[in-house]
């Protein structure tokens, strides 16, 4: 880090404790004007890890049984940051029972005892909304049964909050964390007794974010799905506040929800879950429908590129693309060298699916996770299409970003008879190997069968002569690549057809069927599935066709074809068809 980032650094610390300091010794509110409703809500899972003593955040895990959580071991900063955000209180309550209740009241009454003076490392803007947001939402299951003076406390820690960050959001790092931080204003703005005066500031602010952020199309820079989905829902849970508070949010506000909507829609699989990709996960369940319907937004998925994805929706199968440039290096933090990767649902079941963010689970894997082979497409053997550079600086921090892009993507759709075409190419190994990968996918109407080919092209007489260079080093064995598909853990696969199929059954009973043509070799090998609701990786497996480049093009042809449907029986029809819709 140099002397100006560490000055920085140092003077933004310096500023957020002068300011919280001044903050808490402000007139404090009293009450709620109305009595807030929850939003936000987290996953049992977590609820119940944490209930049991097992602490996963930010990449630890810490296992202390009968700990308060201020009293834990602090293995990293960002670990403490996380527990001052107060996330956990939405898992919490999504357990409900007596003694997640008591944790979530003990440990934030605790909080307001240590550091509601405005010391501790709580007190930066980017923890201090989304602390806010969560106080409000669960305020009825924190105060429930306590003392006078206890929720006298709460209250009076509530408004030091409102106050800091009526001063700092500007302080705030670009994207998620000052959504959150304008949201959080806007929501204690209107919520506190005396507040009221930070709520037109703070949504004219929000409205200006939006125009920094996202897109004339209503996608991210980052192009993280999740994140996408976590700043929609932000921007509704703000003008739903406001329109209850009587004010009206304003046709701008409105209109980034109104263009983010089906964006969000073309990137949701068929069984409500979004494609894993650039740092995102599939979204708490529920979630992605629950805030298309609050926004009220009409209008199907779009139909071109959104945020750099393409979907296809026939019958009920979904695949979904990455066919652009990973996001560009200054907000590359947490993407992934995912081009052209696809992921793939059958009604209520996923498929094919990438790795996902390892980001929960250490460095190791946060970088594993980040690597070409963690995604369904093919790679070039040590080498991912976006390499990792050396860190750099993001927002104050140290981050890994990503570096040599493959900066010529190409796509094309096509409506041919019988069903729907992509043809998706990029250059992420034109410079280290003079080759270009070309993915074409078809998928037909009914959904029932999807075709691949995937082709790597020497194309240009530059290409060809440092393809020759590379091949002679290989000692005349080759470019060894693979073409990878990545399996949901529920899925059950098996080799078949004397190795040269894999059969696969879902927990819905049906059965698809992999084949393949060309100079590979076809492997079933184990693979990990990355969700951060869970203590460690899931085990699953992956398809692997391996072989080498010999030649200036070489072709692999694979076909995923479903061979038994869900009985019917069991197939939820009314949600499948809304779903299909979508």
């Amino acid at each position: 880090m140099s002397n100006d980032e560490s000055w920085s650094a140092r003077k933004t610390r310096w500023l957020n404790h002068f300011h919280a300091r001044v903050a808490s010794l402000t007139r404090p509110a009293t009450a709620f004007t109305s009595t807030p409703e929850p939003r936000t809500i987290g996953t049992f899972a977590r609820g119940r890890q944490i209930t049991g003593g097992n602490f996963l955040f930010a990449g630890y895990l810490v296992q202390a049984p009968g700990t308060a959580i201020w009293d834990l071991p602090m293995p990293d900063q960002a670990f403490e940051a996380d527990l001052h955000g107060f996330t956990w209180l939405d898992d919490l309550a999504a357990v409900g029972d007596v003694h997640a209740t008591r944790r979530a009241q003990d440990w934030t009454h605790e909080w307001v005892r240590r550091f509601g003076r405005g010391v501790g490392p709580g007190w930066t803007p980017d923890l201090t909304g989304r602390r806010l947001i969560r106080w409000i939402n669960h305020s009825i299951l924190l105060l429930n049964g306590q003392e006078r003076d206890v929720s006298t406390a709460y209250f009076r820690s509530l408004g030091a909050q409102t106050r800091f960050l009526a001063r700092r959001w500007k302080a705030a790092s670009p994207g998620l964390p000052r959504f959150e931080a304008l949201t959080g204003l806007i929501y204690a703005g209107i919520a506190l007794t005396g507040m009221d005066r930070h709520v037109d500031v703070a949504t004219r602010a929000l409205v200006r974010e939006c125009g920094n952020e996202i897109d004339a199309e209503g996608g991210l820079l980052t192009r993280n799905p999740e994140e996408l989905l976590e700043v929609f829902t932000l921007l509704n849970w703000a003008a739903v506040a406001l329109q209850d508070a009587g004010r009206t949010p304003g046709p701008d506000l409105m209109g980034v929800i109104a263009r983010i909507a089906p964006v969000l829609r073309a990137l949701r699989h068929a069984d409500g879950g979004l494609a894993r990709f650039h740092g995102g996960g599939r979204g708490m369940e529920g979630r992605l429908d629950r805030a298309l319907a609050t926004a009220g937004v009409r209008g199907a998925a779009r139909h071109d590129l959104a945020m750099g994805f393409a979907r296809i929706a026939h019958g009920r199968t979904t695949v979904i693309m990455d066919a652009a440039s990973p996001p560009r290096p200054d907000v590359s933090e947490n993407a992934h060298a995912s081009t052209l990767a696809i992921e793939l649902t059958s009604g209520r079941r996923p498929l094919i699916v990438n790795c996902g963010s390892g980001a929960s689970f250490g460095k190791n894997w946060r970088r594993a996770g980040r690597a070409t082979p963690s995604h369904s497409t093919l790679g070039i053997e040590g080498y991912s299409s976006s390499r990792l550079g050396v860190a750099g600086m993001v927002s104050g921090k140290k981050a890994e970003l990503l570096i040599d892009r493959p900066e010529d993507v190409r796509f094309e759709r096509v409506e041919v008879e019988g069903g729907t075409r992509i043809v998706a190419g990029h250059n992420g190994w034109q410079a280290s190997h003079g080759l270009t990968h070309v993915r074409t996918l078809h998928i037909g109407f009914e959904g029932r069968e999807l075709r691949g080919e995937d082709v790597l092209l020497a194309m240009t007489p530059a290409d060809k002569r440092r393809f020759d260079i590379v091949f002679d080093r290989s000692r005349l064995e080759g470019i060894p690549f693979a073409v990878r598909f990545h399996l949901h853990p529920d899925v059950d696969a098996t080799l078949d057809m004397n190795g040269t199929a894999v059969s696969m059954v879902l927990k819905s009973s049906e059965i698809w069927v992999f084949r393949f043509q060309g100079p590979v070799q076809l492997a079933l090998e184990p693979s990990v599935y990355l969700e951060k609701s869970r203590l460690s990786p899931r085990a699953t497996k992956q398809i692997v066709l391996s072989g080498r480049a010999m030649e200036y093009a070489t072709r692999v042809s694979w076909t995923l074809a479903k061979t038994q449907d869900t009985p019917t029986a069991i197939r939820d029809y009314a949600q499948e068809d809304e779903l299909a819709q979508r």
